[in-house]
């Protein structure tokens, strides 16, 4: 009697195990279906300055979860471990790299990837900082960052490029600030960011040319870098 009344007991714990399995899978998949439909959706289309955006295809596993900057922080402050993808649909270096991002992260076996949309569907800054150059070539600040952005730039800091604009006559300003550029790759382990590629080859000089077998192979190189999934715990 005991013994049946155990098999019934583990019958219906692995019941419920397969169930919660079942609904977590599915949301992933809702979530990656969203991903893929938001980026899949503008194929093809001309963007507000008559640029045509880059036609891509992402799997309907991929990794991509859309969140807030504020969870990434919190995650941060949490020291949790995870990748974070910081770009924009409309972004066309984003689109440069994505598929390859998509196909390597699942080879190397990645969980998930968040991902913190830079701009809304016009193109405005969400989430940073933007300066721009007036006529005397002096900086100014066009769109205030959040708070949550200047925290990141402190957890970022490490990883980071400076944030840099060009004059009229071709030379350098420095604004002084670090920058979250788009695409940025960041993979954070126990709280610190440690890893950061954008994914984009050398080769690329533009953003909407046609990537060629050189330059994805650079971009493959460079993912799978990022993404090595046997350091992942040792590093």
């Amino acid at each position: 009697m005991k013994n049946k009344i155990m098999k019934i007991v583990l019958i219906f714990v692995a019941a419920l195990t397969l169930t919660a399995c079942f609904e977590k899978n599915e949301k992933n998949n809702e979530k990656a279906l969203e991903f893929k439909n938001d980026y899949e959706e503008i194929n093809g289309k001309e963007n507000a300055h008559g640029k045509i955006h880059r036609s891509i295809t992402l799997s309907e596993d991929n990794l991509f979860e859309e969140t807030t900057p504020e969870e990434i922080v919190k995650k941060i402050e949490n020291k949790d471990t995870f990748y974070v993808y910081f770009g924009s649909r409309l972004c066309p270096w984003c689109r440069s790299v994505l598929e390859m991002a998509d196909k390597i992260s699942r080879e190397n076996e990645v969980e998930k990837i968040y991902y913190v949309d830079i701009w809304d569907d016009e193109g405005s800054e969400l989430l940073r900082n933007k300066y721009i150059l007036n006529d005397d070539n002096e900086l100014e600040l066009s769109f205030a960052g959040t708070e949550t952005y200047k925290k990141l730039l402190e957890y970022f800091d490490s990883l980071l490029s400076d944030y840099t604009l060009k004059d009229s006559d071709g030379n350098t300003v420095e604004t002084n600030e670090k920058r979250i550029y788009a695409p940025n790759f960041i993979y954070v382990k126990d709280g610190k960011a440690v890893r950061l590629t954008e994914g984009i080859s050398e080769k690329q000089t533009d953003s909407r040319e046609e990537l060629t077998s050189e330059m994805l192979q650079d971009e493959e190189e460079l993912f799978n870098k990022f993404f090595v999934s046997a350091c992942d715990d040792k590093c």
